[in-house]
């Protein structure tokens, strides 16, 4: 999967979803931790659009707590359809981390190095080493936090863009309705993957355009 231009994901935890999906998606985002027998659906997918595989820890958001969520992670890297693999920063940052790094590498999958908060944006300053060590860890550094004022979601546009001019791959949005917009034009500042549920009753984060909707904005404001 090429994160050069935009990527446009669609969430999910089934995979049965990606028929409804091709007209607006570049990919899917399979939410493991949300799945029934989610290797199974990996070993048996055979769908057009390339996968982005997510193991969500319980403490980032997501409802992974099994001991074998990192084998899980790996084990679907050596599924073709899978070509990128998203991992959590402070999961990266331990032994295990970077044993589960070493083995998607070497089947020569990208990694997204995602941070995620749900309660606050970081000051500016913050936001900047955040990107910048997630940046490091992974092909990607993924940025998701939670905006309460306007001032929140400019800071977070304004690191995207810094960051990205460095020449690091980054993805950034700010959860919840202040933010919202943010996930329309971040790509204009150098975000490089939106996310998206087919049906805005299925959103996996606050604050999530449908897939549809979002493929439009997106699109529009790229091409003014």
């Amino acid at each position: 999967m090429n994160f050069d231009t935009f990527v446009l994901a669609a969430a999910t935890a089934t995979l049965d979803d990606e028929p409804a999906a091709r007209e607006h998606a570049d990919a899917i985002e399979f939410r493991m931790d949300l799945a029934e027998d989610p290797l199974s659906q990996l070993r048996t997918y055979d769908g057009e659009l390339p996968i982005i595989a997510t193991n969500r820890a319980e403490w980032e958001g997501g409802e992974a707590s099994r001991p074998g969520r990192l084998d899980a992670l790996a084990e679907a890297a050596q599924v073709s359809a899978v070509e990128a693999i998203d991992v959590e920063l402070h999961t990266l940052e331990t032994p295990e981390g970077v044993a589960i790094a070493e083995n998607v590498r070497a089947a020569e999958i990208p990694i997204i190095a995602s941070v995620h908060d749900f309660e606050r944006t970081p000051s500016s300053a913050d936001l900047r080493k955040l990107l910048r060590r997630a940046s490091k860890h992974g092909d990607i550094g993924k940025l998701a936090v939670t905006a309460q004022t306007s001032r929140d979601v400019l800071d977070l546009l304004g690191a995207t863009q810094a960051i990205s001019a460095t020449g690091r791959t980054v993805a950034t949005m700010a959860m919840g309705e202040v933010g919202r917009h943010s996930r329309a034009v971040a790509p204009l500042y150098g975000s490089r993957i939106g996310y998206a549920p087919v049906d805005p009753a299925d959103a996996t984060a606050p604050g999530q355009y449908d897939l549809a909707t979002l493929r439009t904005l997106v699109d529009q404001l790229r091409s003014e």
